[in-house]
Order: C-alpha cells, then structure tokens, then sequence
C-alpha cells in the first residue's frame, strides 16, 4: 500500500507518478507580461511508458519489477556509441530554427467548466494509488499525475501527432492489431519512435517536436488540480500504455507563485527570474519533478522589446521581432536532466562586453591535455547515460578549454562586472577543464540578478546567477563564487542525484572543487600561499560548521536522512524530500560543511593526485546519469583496496560522516591542526589587534557620549529657562517633560527663575 504524505509536515512531495509515465520532452510556448505579473501560455509534454509498466510480450503482460531496480536500469541504459554532427535529416530540408513553437493556432470554443472531472476535486497530498489501482486497472481510468503548484490550469487536451505532414516514416515499425484502437496506438507508436532517435538526429528531432507541437487537438481530457498536483485522465483509457503520450496544457502563473520571483533590478527595471525555489519549478510549468525524470526541452519566450530573455539552453538565442514592441526568444536543450533545472530570467540586462585582452583568451579555446590528464581517457568511446549529443564523445568538445561565455547585469552594474569578473571568467574554465576535463555544457551564461537575491550564486544549465555582493568583495570572493558554481556543471547539473535528500553530492563537491579551481586559476601564487589559503578556509568552515551544529536540530545535520531507504521510491514513483519544504533549512549550510570535510578527509587520505584521478574518473563514468553516495565511494574504495585494511570502508563512512548528526569523530580530531598553519596565525594575530583596537575605540566613545548628554541636558535646561521667564505656553510641554525626566541629576543647576 502507498504511504499517505501528510501536507502539514514539511516534507517536499513529488507527486508525478513517474513509475507509469515518463515525461521525455517539454515544449513550452509563453508570454511574460509585467503588467499582470503573470507568465502564461502552452506546454506540450510528450511521454513514454514507464517502467513498471512497460509490455515485455505481445500478450499484455507487465514487467512489475521494483522501481529500484528499473530506476538503475534507466539511468544506466544502452550506451552513447555517437559523436555530434551537423547534419541534419530533416525531410522539409530546412534547419529547426526555421519554425516558431507555437500551441496558439486554434480557438477554445469549449465551455471552461467542462474541462474539469465531475468526480471529486484532488484533496491536497494523496496517493497515486487511489486514483489508478494498477493491479484492478480494469475497474479504474488511468490517471496521470503531474506536479504542479500555484498555477491556474485552463485546458487540457490530446494532440494529434498523426495528422503532422511527413510524420509517416515515424509509423514504420508500427504493429496494430486491434482495428478499434489504431489510432491512439499509432499516435504513441509515432511519439515513441520520435523520442527513441539516435543522437546524430538530434535536429530532425527538436524540428518534428516542434511540428507535433502545432498538431492540431484530438479531444479534450478532464483534469483536476490539487495542493501539489495536476491530475489527468481519459475517459475509458485504463492503462499507461494506452494513455496519450502527447498532451498540450493551456495555463498562467499567479503573481505569488514560488517558483519564480517578480521584482525590480538594481536599476530599477522589472524583472522577473527563477530563484531556486524549495518547490523548485512546479509553479512555473505542469511538470514531472522526480529526479529520475530526466528530459530536454525547447522554450520559445515572448515579452516586450527591451527585455531580454536569458535561460537555460544550449544555443545564445537571438530575439526575432514578431510584430512591433514584441520579440521573442528560443532556446533548446538536448541533454536529458531533470526539469527542477530549468531556469529562466526576463530583464532589462545590458551584455558586458568583452575586452581586448579578455576576447583573445576565449578565442584560443582549444588546447592539448595536459599530461596529467592523459590517464582520464578511459570512457572516450562509450558512455553510460542514455543516449544523446554528448560533449564527452564529441572531440571537439574534448580539447575546448574555455567554453563561449557571456556576462550579463543591470546597467549600473556594467562597469563593476567589467572591471572585477569578466576577466576571471575564462581563467575560472580553464582550471575546471584543467582538473575535470570536458565542459558538460557547450557554452555559459553569467547574470548579476537582483539585490533580493538570497544566495551567492546559483548554477543551472548554460546559466550561472551571482549576487552582487561578490562584486565588492574583490577577485578573490567573486572567483571563488564563480569557481563554485563552475563546479556545479559537473556535479549537480551533468551528475545528480538520484535521491534530492543526498544535497551533499552537489554542494559538497562543489565546495571542495572551488579551492582546487581557484588555486590553479592563480598561477601567480606559490604552492606554499595556496595552501595557506586552503588551510584558513578550512579553519573557518569548521568554525561555521561548529556554529551550525550547536545552533540547529539535529535531524537537519544529516547528509542522508533517509539511510537505508535513501533512493527508493513508492510503486507510482512518487515520494518526498524529507525536510525539503523547512523553512530553516534553506540557510543551513551543513551539507556543504560536511560535505566539503569528508571530500577533503579523503583526499588527505589518498593523497591529491590519486584523489582527483579518480574523480576525473567518476566524472567520465557517471556523467549524464543519477547517482547515490555509495556509487562514488564504491568507485573510489575499489582503486585504492589498500585503504580497506585501515578501517575506511563503505560503511564506515556512512556511519562516521553521512548517517549521523554533530560534527563526525574523524574531524574532530583534525580541529587542532589548523592552527599551526602560518596564514592561520597571521590572520589570527591581526584579527586580534582590531578587536583590541574596536574596543579601545568603543571605550572612549562611551566617554565622548557622556560628554554629549551632559551637554545637551544644560541645553534643555536653558530652554525651560526661557520657556518660564517668558511664558511661552506651547513650550510647558518640555519643562513638564525635563523636570519628570532629568529632576533627579546632579548636573543640572537650579532656576534661579
């Protein structure tokens, strides 16, 4: 039986019932209206069967394996055997970006109420479970769930793939037996082959996506909207397989949703942009939230000229001017990920402009790797993601040091960004590629967001936000901010997790890899002052780390709350982030903290060179793919087998770092240490000369405040003088008021009056 999620507890749900039907390709089509507030527009979703319910015969017998197993299967399945082309297959012979992504073409003449089931409205949090009994489906429709939060949904419908013009050699390999379903079955023959095409079609792909998108509607479907869910169905369809897999959904977001946050730059011009929400991007579009939904998609974004649409994607769009004041912008993605990435930003940003200096370093983008490298080329024939055009076989990819980067802000911003980051960019890049190798992504986005901004930074695909406050600070703090999110393209974005509850494979990784990026963008430095550097800032997260343990529930200090279960999902696929909705925990930094000690207890123990050679190695295997803490250690513990003789095995890991709250045992006992670093002594004896310096300051300030009152006390008193001997009557006020207030001190001469 499914566990009832109790919406009072602050547990994130992730309702989409994934195990049934899994979301490949999203094609939205929106217009971004500041007036209102509101984002509003058509989403087409186009599915395959999920794995729990994939027809292994031609009988109609199910494969009811766990979703363990079948989730591992997935994130693991057939290799990518094929580098990127240019070529495009196309049948019209004509690039995708020819065509618009529009889902506008046809009136809705259907009455507003009738879109919704007459059966009872979706109560808040419930289990998949009660809508779709997979084993009496003969009883029940199938119903779809999606998760969704915050958005007015106005219409659903089915879409007729089949009637797209040249969609035939997609029904090929078509077999329909039951005449009275043909075409049902043939539309999800024709999207199914269509998210089954090889990598090299990657543009034939995006260009009948968008085709099929435009397809006319066959048919309304009812839906119902809950707390967390859009819940959809068909009437008469009771299974997964059977249900459309190309659905088209017309709605708007609420100027409150929280996915995305309206607001004014630092010029003081409307803006509005995704800020990493705990609810992530529910209330921006119906979607799949589950990590092990991995999809792509293309987004075609409409807004007024002025504003500029920056967002994850693969290609630097370039506005095309639809009518006049109206522009509008396209952006694609052909990398599978989850949808929580997706990230957007609509603003009036100016570009930062490249230096001279700072354009020939990007132009010189392709070098040999260095020799220290030439012992991570172990996967560059195969991968172990699903397939798609990925970077790692494209040789190309491979040697491109700095990948094409652009810098946007506010206009008041410019000169800072030109003066303290741009030039920091492509040494940032070039250490990551030094260390990691292969850029995931093909091309990167920087954007100064607004001062309401809560974090330093934030990384999506192709997308990086920072804060203005690393401006200020220096090209110390703002390259370390950008080395950090840097990092996030391989770890976070390009490997994730499989369980959100594991946050430490994103942060700590990143937070670990930002001194090691940082110090070689540095070349300036001797090897003595970067480890200086390193040992000072290990001193003071541990510090911060101490501060946040005392101060904070111990449930929250745990890297992997749910232990053994961590990974597993309930038979529909749906499950929760524990925590994930707590409001405290957004500014906990304990799964970077720990994270980053654990990463950095590891390579103390393995010693550097060994340590990075094989995250270099974990990089080449698991990019693309959704991972557990225990993949990465498993990988690591196996090259190094002398290590398991010492005690330092799989489980002791857990127990010592990931499974407990407080600070782990083994740091403990490094606390000490630090202290013997010079830089740390340095620092330390300066720190304490400008507290004894602020306290002798504040000490004769006190002095100088007394002064200052008794001053004023004579002043008052030479008032209520004049206020008396003149009756001034609006002013007895203020003799009532001192002789109340200051009768009783000696300092105050007496009215001779």
């Amino acid at each position: 039986m499914e566990t009832q999620l109790d919406p009072m507890k602050d547990d994130l749900p992730l309702m989409a019932n994934t195990s049934y039907m899994l979301v490949k390709h999203y094609i939205l089509d929106l217009d971004v209206d500041f007036k209102s507030k509101v984002i509003e527009g058509v989403i087409v979703l186009f599915f395959e069967t999920g794995s729990r319910y994939r027809k292994t015969s031609s009988t109609g017998k199910e494969d009811c394996q766990s979703q363990f197993d079948e989730t591992c299967k997935m994130t693991a399945s057939e290799p990518c055997h094929i580098p990127v082309t240019n070529v495009s297959a196309c049948s019209s012979k004509k690039e995708y970006n020819d065509f618009a992504v529009c889902g506008k073409g046809e009136e809705d003449t259907s009455d507003k109420s009738g879109n919704h089931s007459n059966k009872e409205q979706a109560s808040g949090i419930s289990s998949s479970k009660d809508c779709c009994d997979i084993e009496n489906h003969g009883n029940k429709d199938f119903l779809l769930v999606l998760d969704c939060c915050d958005l007015s949904v106005l219409k659903v419908e089915e879409v007729d793939v089949a009637a797209v013009s040249g969609i035939e050699k997609f029904t090929r390999s078509a077999k329909l037996t039951d005449v009275s379903k043909e075409l049902e079955n043939l539309r999800n023959q024709i999207i199914h082959e269509l998210v089954t095409l090889p990598a090299d079609r990657w543009k034939e792909q995006l260009y009948y996506f968008t085709r099929c998108s435009q397809a006319p509607g066959c048919g309304e479907l009812q839906f119902t909207t809950g707390t967390w869910s859009l819940e959809i169905k068909k009437s008469g369809i009771q299974t997964p397989t059977d249900f459309p897999h190309a659905i088209r959904i017309w709605y708007k977001t609420k100027p409150e949703g929280r996915s995305v946050t309206w607001t004014t730059d630092q010029s003081g011009r409307p803006c509005v942009y995704t800020m990493g929400s705990p609810i992530n991007n529910r209330a921006l579009f119906p979607c799949q939230e589950p990590p092990v939904a991995l999809s792509t998609w293309q987004a075609s974004v409409r807004t007024a000229a002025g504003f500029v649409v920056l967002m994850s994607g693969e290609n630097s769009a370039e506005p095309v001017q639809l009518q006049e004041g109206i522009l509008s912008w396209y952006y694609y993605v052909t990398m599978p990920m989850p949808a929580s990435t997706f990230t957007i930003a609509v603003g009036c940003w100016q570009e930062v402009k490249k230096q001279s200096f700072t354009a020939a370093t990007q132009t010189n983008t392709e070098f040999s790797l260095p020799s220290s490298q030439a012992n991570f080329r172990w996967h560059e024939e195969i991968c172990g993601h699903v397939e798609y055009p990925c970077r790692f076989q494209n040789p190309a990819a491979r040697l491109q040091a700095v990948i094409p980067y652009r810098v946007f802000a506010p206009w008041c911003l410019v000169e800072h960004c030109e003066e303290r980051l741009l030039h920091l960019i492509p040494e940032c890049l070039s250490a990551a590629y030094t260390t990691l190798g292969t850029h995931p992504f093909s091309r990167l986005d920087v954007l100064i967001v607004p001062s309401n901004f809560s974090s330093l930074g934030m990384a999506s695909p192709h997308i990086i936000f920072l804060s203005q406050s690393v401006l200020p600070g220096g090209s110390h703090l703002c390259g370390t901010r950008l080395c950090h999110e840097i990092a996030h393209a391989w770890f976070g974005l390009a490997i994730g997790a499989r369980d959100w509850t594991e946050e430490w494979i994103s942060e700590g990784f990143a937070t670990f890899l930002e001194d090691i990026f940082w110090a070689r963008a540095q070349q300036q430095l001797s090897h003595d002052e970067v480890k200086g550097q390193q040992e000072l800032k290990a001193l003071l997260r541990w510090r911060r780390l101490r501060d946040e343990v005392q101060n904070s529930e111990e449930d929250l200090q745990v890297l992997r709350p749910k232990k053994e279960s961590t990974g597993e999902l309930s038979e529909s696929g749906a499950s929760v982030v524990k925590h994930g909705l707590k409001a405290e925990k957004i500014f906990m930094q304990v799964h970077y903290l720990k994270g980053y000690f654990l990463l950095r207890s590891l390579a103390r123990t393995i010693g550097e060179a060994s340590y990075l050679a094989s995250l270099r190695k974990f990089v080449h295997k698991f990019h693309g793919q959704l991972v557990l803490s225990q993949d990465f250690l498993c990988m690591l513990l196996e090259d190094i087998p002398e290590q398991k003789e010492s005690g330092l095995t799989v489980e002791s890991i857990f127990q010592n770092w990931l499974d407990t709250s407080g600070i782990p045992k083994p740091l403990l006992e490094e606390g000490e240490t630090w202290k013997e670093c010079q830089l740390v002594q340095q620092v330390s004896g300066e720190v304490t000369k400008w507290i004894q310096t602020n306290q002798r300051i504040r000490k004769s300030g006190k002095k100088k405040r007394k002064r200052d009152e008794v001053i004023f006390q004579k002043v008052r008193h030479r008032w209520c003088e004049l206020v008396v001997k003149h009756k001034y009557v609006p002013g007895y006020g203020d003799v009532e008021k001192f002789l109340r207030e200051d009768q009783d001190d000696k300092s105050k001469s007496s009215c001779d009056c």
